[in-house]
């Protein structure tokens, strides 16, 4: 893996190579990746997996075509063909007057932020082995647990380089390191699984070991022997670790492409009110230390916190600069790029903002409902915005969560599903999508 210094270096070395070969403009990107992971199950070692990857991808354009093309060969032999190559394959591609580099004016031209992404270095096998094995140890050792699925720690650092032929250079690193456990708990018909896991850039970040642990077995203890929901309206209650996803499914509706294609559930919504006006949801690319934060897209714009929902108001799309061209529009910052083709949209650190309620108060008048904790399948219509997913949970009885309850399916649209969501106050930030407890009135649950 080369330092960001380096992969700067290779990244320019390239594009020079890419404008002699006759590009008339491009860029390139450098990713690398190497991560390790230890898995025990029972107190026994279970696979121990190392991985290392490193590419370097180049996109030109020429003749009014463009084309992409990568290598994991970063020496000046394979830089000379991976040039030449693109060059020939992007004149035989058709026009796209949309595709492009970003506008040269729009670049980042400040000094990169400083976000405190890595650590530094990778634990040793044997520290993750001792991590997995007190992680697993702490969820068996929870009354009612019955056997394990195992428990794991990994640890890992990549780095990311770009750089244009009008003018951007950047780069950088950033670690990860996680630890996670799933176990079983009862026996027979009525037994059940559950997991918890954490992540964070820097190790001293994750929580305690035990916790985690603690958290899978109790977790998977509380679901044992479920039972079965009526079918018929009601409200859902999401826990925080399967609400993500209602934001997720924004995100993915909001992305300029879709909208350009017309092909996104919030088509002809710019500006609309789609939640109650108490619901804000924020971005933020610049959070120290954030599993997604990122000091610059992939087309080298500066990122900046703004707000995707502003209360309750949608404020714009997400968009590349390709998407932002075909709708008369500016770029947003959100490019990103894989090890080749062209960037896609994608966002950092986003979260719910908190309501004033407490989940208890949340939830205390609901006669009949369900909290739901895991979704299943992915049944989500992005064109019509139309949802049903399985689901597991438990039983909300008079204004109280009661029992486990399993093999039901919830449904609705999004639009009205947003409209009608309410947020608690127990957010906590620790994925790169992050929500309180949700509240929806007037779901459709099927179940018996």
């Amino acid at each position: 893996m080369l330092s960001p210094e380096d992969a700067q270096d290779r990244c320019q070395a390239l594009l020079v190579r890419a404008q002699a070969a006759g590009a008339t403009a491009a860029d390139v990107v450098y990713l690398a990746n190497g991560s390790q992971s230890v898995s025990v199950r029972l107190g026994a070692l279970e696979d121990v997996e190392r991985s290392e990857s490193e590419h370097i991808g180049l996109r030109v354009f020429a003749g009014g075509g463009s084309a992409s093309i990568g290598s994991t060969d970063l020496g000046d032999a394979a830089l000379d063909e991976l040039a030449a190559r693109a060059v020939a394959m992007a004149r035989l591609a058709p026009p796209d007057r949309y595709a492009g580099l970003a506008d040269a004016a729009l670049l980042l031209r400040d000094a990169v932020p400083a976000l405190d992404l890595d650590d530094g270095g990778e634990a040793e096998p044997q520290a993750l082995r001792r991590m997995a094995e007190a992680v697993e140890a702490a969820a068996l050792a929870v009354p009612g647990v019955t056997n394990s699925n195992g428990g794991s720690a990994s640890s890992g650092r990549s780095v990311f380089a770009l750089a244009t032929s009008h003018g951007f250079s950047g780069a950088y690193a950033a670690s990860s390191h996680g630890i996670s456990a799933s176990v079983v708990a009862g026996e027979g018909a009525t037994m059940q699984r559950d997991h918890a896991w954490a992540s964070a850039r820097h190790a001293a970040d994750l929580p305690a070991i035990d916790t985690i642990g603690r958290e899978a077995g109790t977790r998977a203890v509380r679901r044992v022997n479920p039972g079965r929901m009526r079918s018929g309206p009601m409200s859902v209650v999401f826990d925080p670790r399967v609400g993500a996803s209602l934001v997720g499914h924004l995100i993915g509706a909001m992305a300029g492409s879709s909208i350009a294609r017309r092909a996104s559930f919030l088509l002809d919504r710019d500006g609309a009110q789609l939640f109650d006006s108490a619901i804000t949801i924020a971005e933020d690319p610049h959070v120290r230390r954030g599993l997604r934060s990122r000091p610059f897209d992939g087309e080298g714009l500066p990122t900046a916190p703004r707000a995707l929902i502003e209360a309750g108001r949608l404020s714009g799309w997400l968009m590349d600069s390709a998407a932002a061209r075909q709708l008369g529009l500016a770029p947003t910052g959100h490019g990103s790029r894989g090890g080749s083709g062209a960037p896609h949209v994608a966002t950092a650190n986003v979260v719910l903002m908190p309501g004033t309620l407490s989940p208890a108060h949340l939830i205390a008048d609901i006669d009949e409902g369900v909290y739901v904790t895991e979704l299943i399948g992915s049944g989500v219509n992005g064109v019509t915005g139309d949802y049903s997913r399985g689901a597991s949970g438990y039983r909300i009885s008079g204004g109280v969560i009661g029992e486990p309850v399993a093999e039901f399916t919830i449904a609705g649209n999004l639009i009205g599903m947003f409209a009608a969501l309410v947020a608690a106050d127990d957010l906590e930030r620790k994925h790169g999508i992050d929500v309180p407890t949700l509240r929806i009135d007037g779901m459709t649950v099927a179940g018996d």
